[in-house]
């Protein structure tokens, strides 16, 4: 699952992955493009500038670029940041920790769905989103751009 701060990253590079080699664009020209908050798009741009991911420039000329070329960033490397780490996963059907040593009914199979969409962040690059290529060929693609597994 991605978080609201983490989709709006991913965004917010698939705008500059398409203005890639034009110029750089300001925070509030991203955000009014993207429909967020400028305060909060700018903050979400500069957490992206301190992992490298994108390059961030003052001045009349300035704003943000990408900083690794669409073919080789990831989702993965764009949601990253914004993960929350020290979270402990709640269990599903109960109200107490699930873990291999004491699962629940659904545990496995939702490590697994887990793991598969952690997978998937790794593999697919942001040119390969933005061309509409699959990270495999058994990931369908529902209409609307919105990836589920079968």
């Amino acid at each position: 699952m991605v978080s609201a701060t983490a989709e709006h990253a991913l965004r917010a590079v698939l705008l500059l992955a398409r203005h890639e080699g034009t110029r750089a664009l300001s925070a509030d020209a991203i955000a009014a493009e993207l429909g967020a908050p400028r305060n909060y798009l700018a903050k979400t741009l500069n957490a992206l500038a301190k992992t490298g991911v994108v390059h961030s420039a003052r001045g009349a000329t300035g704003g943000f670029t990408l900083a690794i070329p669409a073919e080789t960033l990831t989702i993965a490397r764009v949601i990253e940041p914004f993960e929350d780490h020290t979270r402990q996963p709640a269990c599903l059907l109960r109200n107490q920790h699930c873990d291999a040593a004491n699962p629940c009914a659904v545990h496995t199979r939702w490590k697994a769905i887990v793991g598969y969409e952690e997978q998937r962040f790794a593999q697919t690059t942001i040119a390969a989103l933005l061309a509409g290529e699959q990270a495999g060929s058994d990931v369908p693609v529902e209409p609307r751009g919105v990836i589920f597994a079968a």
